[in-house]
């Protein structure tokens, strides 16, 4: 897969991500918090970041839940540092990673290597604007099973487990083994 390919690759998965959270947030969400039934824009919405919304959730089926996290730390509240400056380390960090990552893009001519870098750019991206917009990522999706859940997640997190999964079962089963 080309450069620019993969480049749209990550492009898709930040619009997604974006465009997924704006649907949970503004005609699932926002509603049952505030009752307000009438959703802004999605250009509205980027250009003017609404306020956090408190904890909430939404059943959706018996086992997935709308919910309302937001994620101050890294994957599953991580690092988690309430600090004003907090938020501002971690979009740096993220952004050194992302810049490593699409380093590392430009350099390979694996295509599996640049389809997971992809993912792992699209979603750190995806979360670093959350992080500018809110202070903090906004967390959605949960599932639950017999009592145990999943902790909440958006569509940039799984871009980014989906794209170290595929860099790190390419390279325990897949790449030649140095001898």
């Amino acid at each position: 897969m080309s450069i620019i390919k993969t480049l749209l690759l990550s492009v898709f998965i930040i619009i997604a991500d974006q465009l997924s959270k704006w649907a949970a947030m503004e005609f699932a969400l926002r509603p049952l918090s505030v009752g307000d039934n009438q959703p802004r824009g999605f250009i509205d919405w980027m250009m003017h970041a609404p306020d956090r919304l408190p904890f909430l959730h939404d059943q959706i089926l018996p086992f997935f839940n709308f919910v309302v996290v937001w994620n101050q730390g890294v994957s599953f509240g991580m690092l988690r540092n309430n600090a004003e400056y907090g938020p501002y380390l971690l979009i740096a960090l993220s952004l050194i990673i992302a810049i490593g990552f699409l380093g590392w893009m430009f350099k390979t001519d694996n295509s599996v290597h640049r389809i997971g870098i992809a993912c792992v750019i699209g979603g750190a991206i995806g979360n670093v604007i959350d992080r500018f917009r809110f202070g903090a990522v906004f967390d959605f999706l949960d599932f639950h099973l017999f009592g145990y859940h999943w902790p909440a997640f958006n569509i940039a997190d799984s871009a980014i487990v989906i794209g170290v999964s595929i860099l790190m079962i390419y390279a325990f089963f897949f790449e030649k083994k140095l001898q």
